[in-house]
């Protein structure tokens, strides 16, 4: 069916960015402590003549997408932005018109064949894993969902239904879904607030004593600063893994930090959530982690809302593990393995009872999979790579449009504050925290929302 909403791309282009950390981030056994941006902007056309300009950034988070053994961290990084570079190329020769849904879903067809092709270009032997290929796309889908939104005068989340869309969710996901469409999984308006994960790495001191040198910048350093700076109520805890005891240590450590601090601002209340980066040997490990914190401290276990990925990415493989008994605990999100919806349905063969949203992983993909989980009755999240400025925003507005998400993580004002400055004049509420919170329903205008 032709639309007069419908899109074609006429331009599209491509910068990269260097990202300064003013601290390392320490996860899954590795540390973080520069990053680069993938910069998109791309124009489009509309069948009825209006033009609209749109947006998209991520960094390029190859230590999380891509933790090769035989790649250094420097190849995987160019092999990403190779990647980026040839998908700007794609989006550009991309013929006709279509909704940005059908657009990325007939592109990303393509990403398996050009992350093989790259590795063949690059005489690399080891190929780009499907997380990286999403991440290094992922800019490119956020700037045409944009670019849709500014050339209709609509916010993007409002264009997702049958009066825009010519295919129901069955076209793209399965039967289950005819007859239905996105505008069922979001909403018209973003939520007014949504409480901030706050990151606790492996490295990030606690207290004072665990400070060799400050950095003097005028930010907090430990999470006892950072909580009573900003009335944070909510912590992801980034765990070893492989390392029970030391585990349980960080836990309880980080428990009474929080309620000492919590307790100065007559705060009854917060959450933790445990990111184990796929190091857990087996499913007991985290059984047994879950039960000796409650031992410890029945506050303490209470207060975990939910585990990510806590063993290995590679679900479609043999040696899968399955997490059914830890679920009945506390929900097990799935994250660095959710690439696709074939995933997702593994995921749940496999017991994991929620799901771990992502930007850096596309705003098609990322709606398709919440419309999904929500279908399922499974437990939503949206969590962050470490996203500044633009990015921290898009993410913001996919965790403030569906339903279920309770909470959105931002952790780069932590790590990398300098991109957040030029957006913090504008959107004060989303950078400014005071009360744990950040003001989501200032992502209400045209495109993704800001």
């Amino acid at each position: 069916m032709s639309r007069d909403t419908d899109i074609r791309i006429t331009d599209v282009q491509l910068t990269f960015e260097p990202i300064p950390f003013r601290a390392p981030l320490k996860f899954g056994g590795r540390i973080v402590d520069r990053s680069i941006s993938i910069e998109v902007t791309v124009q489009v056309e509309t069948r009825s003549g209006h033009h609209g300009i749109g947006i998209g950034s991520m960094p390029v988070g190859n230590i999380w997408a891509w933790p090769s053994d035989k790649l250094d961290g420097d190849t995987t990084t160019n092999l990403m932005k190779k990647f980026a570079e040839e998908t700007a190329l794609l989006y550009g020769e991309f013929p006709g018109y279509g909704h940005p849904l059908d657009i990325v879903f007939q592109l990303s067809a393509e990403y398996h064949h050009l992350g093989k092709a790259i590795s063949t270009m690059k005489h690399v032997d080891e190929v780009m894993p499907d997380l990286a290929q999403l991440v290094s796309a992922s800019p490119f889908d956020a700037a045409l969902h944009d670019a849709f939104g500014r050339a209709n005068a609509i916010n993007c989340y409002n264009g997702y239904s049958s009066d825009y869309v010519d295919h129901d969710l069955s076209e793209y996901l399965d039967d289950q879904f005819s007859g239905e469409y996105l505008d069922q999984y979001t909403t018209r308006d973003p939520k007014a607030k949504m409480p901030l994960y706050h990151l606790v790495g492996a490295i990030d001191p606690l207290t004072d004593g665990d400070i060799e040198k400050r950095i003097d910048d005028d930010l907090p350093e430990t999470l006892g600063e950072w909580i009573t700076a900003e009335g944070l109520t909510h912590l992801k805890i980034k765990l070893a893994g492989d390392q029970l005891d030391w585990d349980i240590d960080r836990v309880l450590a980080i428990d009474k930090v929080a309620a000492e601090a919590q307790s100065n601002l007559r705060c009854s209340a917060w959450f933790y959530s445990c990111d184990f980066n796929e190091k857990c040997p087996d499913i007991q490990y985290v059984i047994d982690f879950l039960n000796k914190i409650k031992e410890a401290s029945p506050a303490a276990y209470d207060r975990i809302q939910y585990l990510e990925q806590p063993t290995s990415r590679h679900i479609k493989e043999s040696s899968a593990i399955n997490v059914s008994e830890a679920s009945k605990l506390k929900p097990v999100v799935i994250d660095e393995a959710l690439v696709d919806y074939e995933s997702l349905q593994l995921s749940r063969e496999l017991g994991y009872s929620g799901v771990a949203l992502k930007a850096c992983k596309g705003q098609t993909e990322s709606l398709l999979m919440a419309a999904a989980a929500q279908k399922y009755g499974m437990f939503l999240c949206v969590q962050d790579l470490t996203c500044p400025g633009y990015s921290f925003l898009h993410s913001a507005s996919l965790a403030a449009r569906i339903p279920t998400v309770a909470a959105i993580e931002g952790n780069a004002r932590q790590y990398c504050p300098e991109p957040n400055k030029k957006w913090a004049n504008h959107y004060p509420g989303m950078f400014e925290i005071t009360d744990g919170t950040v003001e989501t329903a200032l992502l209400n205008g045209e495109g993704l929302g800001f």
